[in-house]
């Protein structure tokens, strides 16, 4: 077989992983708020914060960047990412039941939501951890 007859076996890390690398970002992006609600279930005033799981999955798989776009003033400047995959994302949560103090943190559903999400994120980190191994043992024939 010629130099020319080799098959073009480049590797495309978006077939190979899927929706689970940006499901793990923003996953773990929500864990951060979720956990920032129950921080401040006891802070009169604070308003509970979540997303929308799957709109932000679909923002993220689209390739639309709804975080803040940072200017380049000077060539030398690298170019500069979105600050968040959530900004623009985030939205308060409805409480079920308002305290006297304006807290629309609900202590139980969050801790719900949060063990949820973090069962979620262990998932993908799974799947992810599993498709490395096996490209691994693809590259090592072993």
């Amino acid at each position: 077989m010629g130099k020319s007859e080799v098959p073009n076996m480049a590797l495309d890390f978006n077939t190979a992983f899927g929706v689970h690398e940006k499901a793990l970002g923003l996953r773990s992006d929500r864990l951060q708020l979720i956990a920032s609600n129950l921080a401040n279930a006891d802070t009169p005033g604070y308003k509970a914060r979540d997303i929308d799981f799957q709109a932000a999955m679909q923002a993220a798989m689209s390739g639309a960047s709804s975080g803040l776009a940072l200017a380049q003033t000077q060539q030398a400047h690298q170019s500069g990412q979105a600050v968040s995959e959530l900004n623009g994302l985030v939205q308060y949560r409805t409480p079920t039941q308002p305290s006297l103090d304006g807290n629309t943190v609900d202590a139980q559903q969050e801790e719900a939501v949060f063990s949820r999400n973090a069962v979620d994120y262990q998932a993908s980190f799974t799947f992810l951890n599993n498709a490395i191994k096996n490209m691994l043992t693809a590259i090592r024939g072993s």
